[in-house]
């Protein structure tokens, strides 16, 4: 992989007064990602675009803009996806919790129309936390789903299309997921061993993003696999 200076980039990026919006920035991946584009102050103007209000105790999230919409009429909300530069998709949902058309409607239909929103809004980097093995032609209905929208929103022409596919997230999720539950008790342990396999760190996802959204852009579409994240996502600040 090749190296970059960081910090160098990171100061350069500043310079340019860029605006992001997070979606999904309620989960778990979400609001790690807020909470690493807060610290690093790369943004001139961060906005969250969700079905509800979130609420901060730390100062440091007190000038975030917060942009309430219905994911069932988001035509209605255009204006709210325009003028932002970069934005992040973490929105996600599980067939258990939401039943299986529930679960295409979340993590395709609104995930489609937000690129689409944004694009039309003049946002020229998408970035789209998708996961490992996914694949439209897969006969599993999550790896369906998730390869099906990585396929729908790259004709939408982005100047820059990233996409993650991260394994198992390791985290301790606020709802019950038994599948991840189960691999983070098995592989958390050795997790730190093995991270590239079967599981990542979500912090290593989070930071991951963020230094892929300060680096030059190679591809006009670009797919970094769980290794890729994992290595990018430790890469030093120099």
């Amino acid at each position: 992989m090749m190296t970059h200076d960081l910090k160098i980039l990171a100061e350069d990026f500043r310079q340019k007064n860029k605006s992001c919006f997070i979606l999904g920035a309620s989960g778990e991946t979400g609001k790690e990602l807020l909470k690493e584009i807060v610290e690093r102050k790369l943004f001139s103007k961060i906005t969250l675009i969700g079905r509800r209000q979130l609420t901060f105790e730390d100062k440091a999230f007190e000038n975030l803009v917060q942009e309430v919409v219905d994911f069932e009429k988001l035509d209605d909300y255009a204006a709210v996806f325009q003028g932002h530069d970069v934005g992040y998709c973490c929105l996600g949902t599980t067939k258990a919790k939401a039943g299986a058309d529930g679960f295409i409607r979340v993590d395709h239909d609104y995930v489609l129309k937000s690129a689409e929103l944004a694009k039309a809004g003049g946002c020229s980097h998408f970035n789209l936390e998708s996961s490992k093995g996914a694949d439209k032609t897969s006969g599993f209905l999550y790896l369906k789903v998730k390869g099906q929208v990585e396929a729908d929103i790259e004709p939408l022409g982005f100047e820059r299309f990233s996409v993650y596919r991260p394994a198992v997230l390791m985290v301790d999720r606020q709802e019950s997921r038994p599948t991840e539950w189960f691999f983070r008790k098995v592989l958390g342990p050795i997790s730190s061993m093995f991270p590239t396999a079967m599981s990542i760190p979500i912090q290593s996802v989070t930071r991951a993003m963020v230094a892929n959204t300060l680096i030059p852009a190679g591809d006009k579409v670009e797919i970094l696999e769980n290794k890729a994240i994992y290595d990018l996502g430790k890469a030093p600040e120099k």
